[in-house]
């Protein structure tokens, strides 16, 4: 391992984290509210990432395994440096981890009660680091750091949100502008649309940071609910779906072939499962809580896609609902969206390809001798994808069993220790019971708070990344 590679690339990465720290430092200026946070975290992480860079700086090569240290490592760095504006603004530290580490995993997880009492420049922040760590801080930091795209093919690998690598270039870095171009061009028109529909500049930017990361903070306690606009939830609901889909494939659908996301399988697969959740809910809730057929609608199709994408939007209290409604949310959240989107969750096309080898087995019992292959978009998925697919389910139950354990130990009622795992470690959001949408995680103890900053962490990043760094052959010769 060449730890001296590793911390140099962390150097720099502290750098430019430090730089985008500037950003809410220029909204508090604006809105003439308290410096201090961001000043005492840019001048902290500027030093802290000069120091790394200058002591360390290496121009040595590094491989997979140097890779995977670099993003897990990055994104540990990223929660600790984030968070200093939130402690300099009087959160206690294991609460401006959480809610860091929350942030730029997307997960959207809370431990704010009275969010509206903190100031504009925090929040922007709290948004704003969630939009970051959605196309991704490695993805990120490929596309513009020149060094960095030399060996971003690993780097890419390791961060990357899917079972497959999906190159739009040929070279890596190319590949990073494009996603980012694509997220930041999409990221603007729902500013637009979300200003045209009523809401101020200030919360269309900071609902727009967390709509298309898939994050799900909101400005305000309630969330969405306070609007009580059926527009403005039918698009937030339109760019939810948008950032639940695959973004090298909507990028190739408007440059190359138009018609390709009409036949990519796991977007086929990911609507279907849309609309039988959404249409199994509306029924769900018209004879669980008597609601009009419309009003059904309203509901089920915003909370569907807001819990399927992961993103964790909540536009009513469905904590409130009859269990047969949450059974149904508690089941997409097992789904999550498409590979290469900023979604989280197991991914939709796992999940497809779990589905195609059940039935593949179930054939070969009855033809043992036939030969067919497992296709997936007419094209043969070899052994080595299908393993990964089971591997990567086994690990992620088995971290979400242990850790929603570990939390039941604490006194903590299962639905809400099942919730807390299966939400942490899908970046999904709220939950249920304790940790309902209009709830916190704020009355966690902290120890399940560092379990779940965990899941958060092992989540994003796909589990391999993390979970690999605590296995024997990790560290050998």
């Amino acid at each position: 391992m060449n730890s001296k590679v590793i911390l140099s690339v962390l150097g720099t990465l502290l750098r430019f984290l430090g730089l985008m720290m500037i950003i809410p430092l220029l909204v508090a200026l604006y809105y003439r509210e308290s410096l201090l946070p961001f000043l005492i975290g840019i001048t902290l992480t500027e030093i802290a990432g000069i120091y790394l860079w200058s002591r360390y700086k290496s121009d040595d090569d590094w491989k997979l395994r140097e890779a995977f240290a670099i993003v897990a490592l990055s994104w540990l760095t990223a929660m600790f440096f984030g968070a200093i504006p939130f402690i300099i603004d009087g959160i206690s530290p294991i609460n401006s981890f959480f809610e860091t580490m929350s942030g730029f995993t997307t997960t959207g997880a809370s431990i704010l009660d009275d969010i509206e009492s903190h100031s504009r420049s925090i929040l922007f922040w709290r948004s704003f680091i969630q939009w970051i760590g959605g196309m991704g801080i490695i993805v990120l930091f490929v596309a513009i750091l020149p060094k960095l795209s030399i060996a971003g093919r690993q780097l890419f690998r390791a961060e990357a949100p899917g079972p497959t690598e999906d190159k739009i270039k040929p070279r890596i870095r190319e590949t990073a502008k494009i996603l980012w171009m694509v997220y930041v061009v999409v990221s603007a028109l729902q500013v637009a649309a979300l200003h045209l529909a009523g809401m101020s500049t200030y919360d269309a930017v900071t609902h727009t940071f967390t709509t298309m990361a898939t994050g799900g903070f909101s400005s305000y306690g309630r969330g969405i609910e306070v609007f009580n606009s059926p527009l403005i939830e039918a698009i937030i609901t339109i760019f939810m779906f948008i950032a639940g889909a695959n973004f090298a494939l909507l990028y190739r659908t408007l440059y190359t072939d138009h018609k390709i996301i009409l036949k990519d399988e796991e977007f086929k697969f990911y609507t279907a499962v849309v609309v039988v959740a959404t249409a199994i809910l509306i029924l769900a809730l018209r004879y669980g809580i008597g609601a009009d057929p419309l009003t059904c609608l309203r509901y089920a199709v915003f909370q569907v896609v807001s819990l399927l994408t992961t993103t964790g939007f909540a536009s009513t209290d469905f904590n409130l609902w009859p269990d047969s409604s949450r059974i149904v949310l508690l089941l997409v959240m097992f789904i999550g969206g498409c590979a290469g989107s900023t979604a989280g969750g197991p991914k939709a096309v796992r999940v497809l390809l779990l589905l195609k080898y059940a039935r593949w087995e179930l054939f070969k019992s009855i033809h043992p001798k036939a030969v067919k292959p497992i296709k997936f978009n007419r094209k043969t998925v070899s052994e080595n994808v299908i393993q990964e697919a089971v591997s990567f389910v086994v690990i992620y139950f088995l971290v979400f069993m242990t850790s929603t354990f570990i939390i039941s130990l604490m006194g903590i009622d299962i639905l809400t220790s099942i919730t807390a795992s299966i939400t942490t470690l899908g970046n999904i959001g709220p939950g249920f019971n304790l940790i309902g949408p209009m709830a916190s995680f704020n009355a966690m103890p902290a120890l399940a708070k560092v379990v779940l900053i965990a899941n958060m962490w092992i989540g994003r990043l796909e589990v391999f990344t993390v979970v690999v760094l605590f296995t024997p052959e990790f560290w050998k010769k």
